[in-house]
């Protein structure tokens, strides 16, 4: 197939090579612009530029697709389909009815499930056992369109989901594949979601990873393998900005959530639920990740104190 490739981070970067590598034609790709990046603000070129880049293809990045020259510019491409994994942008209708097969989206969930921006932290912070990729016909709604074919993995116990990123951008690259493979064949036939059973990932920002303590312990576990390695969840202890690479749930206790009710070479903190919660691999602000008791060491935490969250 002749084909226009629409992505931008890095877990778009393997369908991409996937698409060439199965000898499609890949006439050019689109990425969201440049963004200044690093403390110094370097512009940077998003990784499918770079990619497609690497491979000679043509790259174009508008700010929007909604004022006509796209469309028209994908007129003059002539694409048989336009893939997109993870670029960014909603397409307009004008660009959805160009290609001959039609839009077609990678989506790391189970559709209907997980909607939107970040289906893959989402799925592991609200406790999910299992997740997938869908591809499916785009139409003008956010991740709307008929199902064409799904793949269900289980979510390891204790994966996070920079390591689920990495597994499910390895199945939706091959998925992507055959699924072009089997709208080209006429072998696929697009299944309307469902309407029940709908949710929603949104974009994750930063406050949202703040640790409430009134959650219980598996539900912190949960959103601390869920927002690694960004923005990593956190707490306020004494003052200082505390990340949480890794966390257990602990012992039962009744202690008020937030309170610490153990900082002699472990640090556990009491969280809803009567449950607890055993912090393993911290990264204090201004330092590099360590263990609990590796900061204990050197940081006087008292027992019974409560964490302070209202720098958050």
């Amino acid at each position: 197939m002749k084909i226009v490739f629409m992505g931008t981070p890095d877990y778009a970067v393997k369908t991409l090579e996937a698409l060439v590598n199965a000898g499609h034609e890949v006439a050019a790709v689109f990425a969201q612009p440049d963004k200044p990046v690093g403390r110094k603000h370097i512009l940077t070129a998003p990784p499918v530029k770079q990619c497609a880049e690497g491979l000679n293809i043509p790259v174009y990045q508008p700010n929007t697709l909604r004022d006509g020259e796209s469309a028209e510019l994908l007129r003059q491409i002539a694409p048989d389909a336009i893939v997109v994994v993870a670029y960014g942008k909603l397409l307009p209708k004008e660009i959805l009815e160009i290609p001959k097969y039609g839009c077609v989206n990678g989506h790391a969930s189970l559709l209907p499930k997980y909607r939107g921006a970040s289906p893959i932290q989402w799925c592991i912070v609200c406790g999910e056992k299992q997740t997938g990729v869908t591809t499916m016909l785009m139409d003008e709604g956010m991740d709307t369109g008929d199902i064409l074919k799904t793949v269900t993995v289980d979510i390891g116990e204790d994966e996070t989901a920079e390591e689920l990123f990495e597994r499910l951008s390895d199945i939706s690259a091959s998925l992507m594949t055959e699924t072009l493979d089997g709208l080209e064949k006429g072998i696929i036939k697009p299944v309307k979601q469902p309407e029940t059973g709908v949710s929603y990932a949104p974009i994750i920002k930063k406050e949202m990873a703040l640790i409430d303590f009134s959650k219980t312990a598996e539900e912190i576990r949960n959103a601390v393998r869920g927002y690694y390695s960004w923005p990593c969840a956190y707490f306020f202890l004494q003052g200082r900005r505390i990340k949480v690479i890794s966390a257990f749930v602990a012992e039962a206790c009744r202690e008020a959530p937030g309170t610490v009710i153990k900082s002699s070479e472990e640090l556990v903190i009491a969280c809803g639920g009567n449950t607890s919660v055993r912090l393993e691999i911290i990264q204090p602000e201004g330092s590099k990740p360590m263990t609990a008791a590796q900061f204990l060491c050197g940081n006087a935490v008292e027992k019974g104190i409560s964490v302070d969250n209202s720098n958050g």
